[in-house]
């Protein structure tokens, strides 16, 4: 196998939500890959800050919007992707795979992609086993605490408030998104002496998409191989999780074609914490509950008045005296909108109530000097973040797989040496948010 260029990127992504686009950049960093992610596309001065990266991502929001708003969006960012000249152009999405035909189309984006890169087949890759998500026989299974579940079983994706997951086959889920022809490399294919041949009889059948079957390391090395040497277009537009990410930085370093590079991701404890969540999770709310009872001050906020287009601004302000009152007596806060799924409101409401929540930390931020924060909930993490004034983010530490503590690049001069945690409403151990204020990996 070639070594990969040593000029120019060699990966770039556009996560369909933040806490996703942190998961890629967290995969591809602790690999050994300098990354960047850009919360927009960039002017040349602000990339030209980060021109010796070798992957480059773009946060998105596609996850929550139409497929009309992909339709207006979408090819641009992937033209700004391919225009970087990487190798591999990832679409990033959570390894849940919870969408719908109306909501986070995920088919919607495949056939986006499979126009601008002129790609005859998408492969597909959603399993990831560091995050117990796995994929057999084209069925999804997730973890819920140590048992596993089929995805359709899994309470808190079976009853997510936005895109709930009723149907574990992959290929009907992607069915009711797209008419282009799917089809399965499943783990006997990729366990087969002669996979090779498995697939290319496949690709013979001329899909528009392959999905991927994927258990452990192994079988998500093997799938990566198939799909690095299978590729049919430069640059290869796949769809795919974290665990796709892997699998290639995998492949390439087990080939030679990648030397990574030693990098150094470590912080200090935090003096304090803020925590902003939108998440209707049952992992969040016991995430809450835990901080609560280890000396958190919590603030339970009103969705209605803070999502209401004439009482957000004394909503916020009300909150934001409050607040500023805890931490000024040294304590963490934790604001928060919902505790578990019953608890969850109006979900119409998520975009104004994501942008609320991203005024009111960032004016939180500003006035209190905290350098270290949290925002939760998928939806909440991407509608929040555009309000930050931050342009990228860089690795800073690990802390749980698929939620890095991320130093924020920004222009802002009260949020320099800002740290940002984008976690998703299912990731983290019960004590997550103490490990973000101690900077410390669980």
């Amino acid at each position: 196998m070639e070594p990969l260029s040593n000029s120019g990127p060699i990966f770039s992504f556009y996560g369909d939500d933040f806490t996703g686009s942190t998961d890629a950049l967290e995969s591809l960093s602790i690999s050994g890959v300098p990354c960047v992610l850009f919360l927009g596309v960039p002017e040349g001065r602000v990339f030209a800050l980060f021109r010796h990266y070798r992957a480059v991502g773009l946060a998105g929001e596609s996850r929550s919007q139409s497929p009309d708003w992909m339709s207006s969006n979408l090819p641009a960012a992937f033209r700004w992707l391919k225009q970087l000249g990487a190798p591999v152009v990832q679409y990033k999405v959570c390894s849940t795979f919870d969408s719908s035909p109306e909501i986070g189309s995920i088919g919607r984006a495949l056939e986006i992609g499979q126009e601008v890169f002129g790609s005859r087949c998408v492969p597909v890759v959603v399993a990831a086993p560091r995050l117990k998500r796995y994929v057999l026989f084209g069925n999804l299974f997730a973890a819920d605490g140590s048992t596993i579940y089929r995805i359709d079983r899994h309470a808190s994706m079976r009853d997510h408030p936005v895109t709930p997951m009723r149907e574990s086959d992959l290929h009907l889920h992607l069915a009711r998104q797209t008419r282009r022809k799917i089809a399965l490399a499943d783990i006997l294919t990729l366990n087969s002496p002669d996979a090779d041949r498995s697939y290319n009889a496949i690709l013979r059948e001329s899909p528009d998409a392959v999905i991927f079957d994927g258990l452990d390391d192994r079988s998500l090395r093997e799938a990566a191989r198939l799909v690095w040497t299978g590729r049919q277009t430069s640059p290869l537009f796949a769809v795919g999780s974290s665990g796709l990410t892997f699998a290639l930085i995998d492949y390439w370093r087990s080939e030679g074609a990648l030397v990574p590079e030693a990098l150094e991701h470590k912080a200090a404890k935090a003096d304090r914490l803020i925590v902003v969540s939108g998440s209707c999770s049952p992992v969040t709310e016991r995430q809450i509950h835990w901080a609560l009872r280890c000396g958190f001050a919590g603030m339970r906020l009103d969705v209605a008045q803070l999502a209401s287009a004439d009482g957000s601004q004394d909503a916020r302000e009300s909150v934001l005296v409050q607040a500023l009152g805890h931490l000024q007596q040294g304590r963490s806060v934790v604001l928060y909108t919902a505790l578990g799924p019953s608890d969850c409101g109006r979900t119409e409401l998520r975009e104004e109530l994501g942008t609320q929540l991203g005024i009111l930390l960032r004016d939180l931020l500003r006035r209190s000097g905290v350098k270290r924060a949290i925002i939760a909930g998928g939806d909440t993490c991407s509608h929040a973040g555009k309000r930050l004034g931050v342009y990228a983010l860089t690795v800073q530490a690990t802390t749980e797989p698929g939620a890095p503590l991320c130093r924020a690049h920004t222009e802002d001069p009260a949020l320099q040496e800002l740290e940002l945690v984008f976690k998703g409403g299912q990731v983290g151990q019960e004590q997550f948010f103490e490990t973000v204020l101690s900077g410390q990996p669980c």
